[in-house]
């Protein structure tokens, strides 16, 4: 496969690694961008490729609780701009407490609001501000309490990322101090059984692959004993307590876990939400000096 300039580039921005190393990894890989990463990294040369460094999007996300239920909502438009616009907040704020009646984001498009399906509102919104927008995702969740946090908040319950947190028994405040963790550490999963098996699994590849690396010059048996005794053990149980949410590292308090924190204060914490403007979206990148060059030539 042909390598391209472009390719080394998005891999050099996604990892830190210098431009050979990055055309090597390609190279290797045979283009294959999440393997190069993973090349990489067995070679020390990158760290985890974080995928929201990559992307983005603009627009907002809205978040309402009532009772023992949350939900949030993106509502995706083409320039930050929009974010700010009156109109705008209105229709992702009517949107997002419609959402507390919807079971699913089809539910919400097709529901009636005001005469208007939550659809149509979004058609009449592009209309009236001439922008692009989307009702991208919906997120809802339930417990005997649910805490909401806005971060980088636009208008009140509006803003850049919104998180829900669900927990078990009587909240004396904690469920918003986790809501802002969340919001700061954005983990995976709420516990490593929650976590996504194939990621699991990738990163044990990669971690077993950079201690053979590391310990190339030991003898085989010696070697293969080492790692799996000592070095890949103690590495995925710290991988596993910086993506979980109740194994990381309180940021109010980080002497203790979140779920320590937690049942210090008499609650357990059953699940949590966060969403992030722009999310998985992968924004063209634009050239302005290009763009003014194309524009003199006519």
């Amino acid at each position: 496969m042909n390598i391209t300039a472009a390719m080394v580039k998005d891999l050099r921005d996604s990892t830190g690694a210098g431009m050979m190393d990055a055309k090597k990894a390609l190279t290797e890989t045979d283009g294959d961008m999440e393997a190069a990463v993973d090349w990489l990294r067995t070679k020390g040369l990158a760290k985890a490729a974080k995928k929201a460094d990559r992307v983005a999007a603009e627009g907002l996300v809205g978040v309402a609780v009532s009772g023992g239920r949350g939900v949030a909502v993106e509502v995706n438009s083409e320039t930050d701009f929009v974010a700010k616009n009156a109109d705008f907040q209105t229709l992702v704020r009517g949107l997002t407490t419609s959402a507390l009646k919807a079971s699913d984001i089809d539910a919400l498009r097709s529901m009636d609001m005001g005469g208007k399906t939550g659809a149509d509102q979004v058609l009449d919104a592009v209309a009236l501000i001439g922008e692009n927008i989307t009702l991208r995702r919906m997120a809802s969740i339930e417990g005997d309490s649910v805490a909401s946090y806005i971060h980088t908040a636009a208008a009140d319950g509006l803003g850049r990322i919104g998180v829900l947190v669900a927990v078990k028994g009587t909240d004396n405040g904690i469920a918003k101090q986790i809501a802002m963790h969340v919001a700061a550490t954005s983990p995976m999963a709420l516990s490593e059984a929650e976590m996504d098996q194939s990621v699991i699994e990738r990163e044990l590849a990669v971690q077993t692959s950079k201690a053979l690396e590391e310990n190339a010059a030991s003898a085989k048996p010696k070697r293969e004993a080492v790692i799996q005794n000592n070095i890949i053990p103690g590495r995925m149980k710290k991988f596993l307590s910086e993506v979980t949410l109740l194994n990381q590292q309180f940021v109010i308090n980080p002497d203790i876990t979140v779920g320590q924190a937690a049942k210090d204060a008499g609650v357990e914490v059953v699940g949590f939400v966060r969403l992030a403007v722009g999310e998985g979206i992968e924004k063209k990148a634009e050239d302005f000096a290009a763009e003014v060059a194309s524009m003199v030539k006519g």
